[in-house]
């Protein structure tokens, strides 16, 4: 695996899911595969799980790892070719990819989408300048449009509680006081039309996804006929797609209760605002997965870290 950037770069799901638990049950059996490697973990956006997690599964493969805040340690970059850079923006991606390229064998980005533009968020020029000029493989921690690392633990948290071959799967919109990008809801879908599942997107009139990203899902604007006989509800939140960016209402009865949730297991991405997104009886009951999900993206990184190690 040269890069990974979306979860079709994993290639059989299954497969991966599997080798997954097989490192999560014995996390430092390759522990010498990265040994005199170092990855180079660059966020342009805040993160708590992402970095940790990430950091973690390289040091089980034996890597060392450099972090960068590029908030507030980093130069402004431009993207934009042609330009007269004469105003805020210091360094361009051309080189600035290159220099990076010489400091460490993998690179990790994170990069969130403005939400203003979705054209431009929808180019992934954060990301896909660093594919484009970087001479070393890039893996996706959160771009504009897709987060496969959480969709991965997603994945291996529903192989771990599953309890037949094939689960009712529900992704429900949640209200939210403020706009946020539809990345993890991106890569839930993607991943999810990989498993063998019954699944179900259910949100208000307005907050459809993506329809190229959603195209073959059932989507159901009514949610308590969604949840029906659930067996997973994955609630998140989520900004208008067609009016793009736009928090066009905050629907409070869209709120997770123990009552929705009935026997189904809840997962979530974190972080949640408690009693905004959902109650605090079903965040702190035994059918919340979230610490568990938050767990497996160590092992999510890992798969990762060692599929593209092993080409080098």
């Amino acid at each position: 695996m040269k890069n990974y950037l979306s979860i079709q770069d994993l290639g059989n799901l299954q497969q991966g899911v599997q080798e997954a638990l097989t490192l999560k049950a014995n996390p430092y059996a390759f522990e010498n595969l990265g040994k005199r490697k170092t990855i180079c973990l660059l966020f342009f956006n805040n993160s708590l799980r992402t970095r940790l997690s990430t950091q973690k599964a390289a040091q089980h493969l034996g890597m060392d790892v450099m972090v960068m805040n590029f908030g507030n340690e980093g130069w402004q970059l431009e993207f934009e070719h042609g330009v007269v850079m004469d105003a805020g923006k210091a360094e361009h991606i051309k080189e600035a990819a290159q220099v990076v390229s010489q400091y460490c064998d993998i690179i990790a980005i994170r990069a969130f989408a403005s939400l203003e533009d979705k054209e431009k968020d929808e180019k992934e020029e954060v990301l896909q300048g660093f594919v484009k000029y970087a001479h070393i493989p890039v893996v996706n921690m959160e771009s504009s449009t897709a987060h496969p690392l959480q969709a991965l633990a997603d994945a291996i948290t529903i192989q771990e509680h599953k309890k037949m071959e094939r689960p009712k799967v529900v992704l429900s919109w949640a209200p939210h006081p403020r706009a946020l990008p539809h990345a993890v809801a991106n890569s839930f879908v993607e991943m999810m039309k990989l498993q063998d599942a019954e699944f179900v997107i259910t949100n208000p009139e307005g907050y459809d996804l993506n329809p190229k990203i959603t195209e073959g899902c059932q989507i159901v604007h009514d949610q308590q006929s969604a949840l029906k006989n659930a067996n997973f509800v994955y609630v998140k939140n989520w900004s208008s797609y067609s009016n793009y960016g736009q928090v066009l209402h905050v629907d409070k009865s869209w709120k997770m209760t123990k009552e929705k949730l009935g026997q189904a297991h809840f997962m979530h991405c974190l972080p949640v605002r408690r009693n905004m997104v959902m109650e605090d009886a079903v965040l702190d009951s035994d059918q919340s997965l979230v610490i568990e999900q938050a767990n497996n993206r160590t092992f999510a990184a890992q798969l990762v870290l060692k599929r593209i190690l092993e080409v080098f």
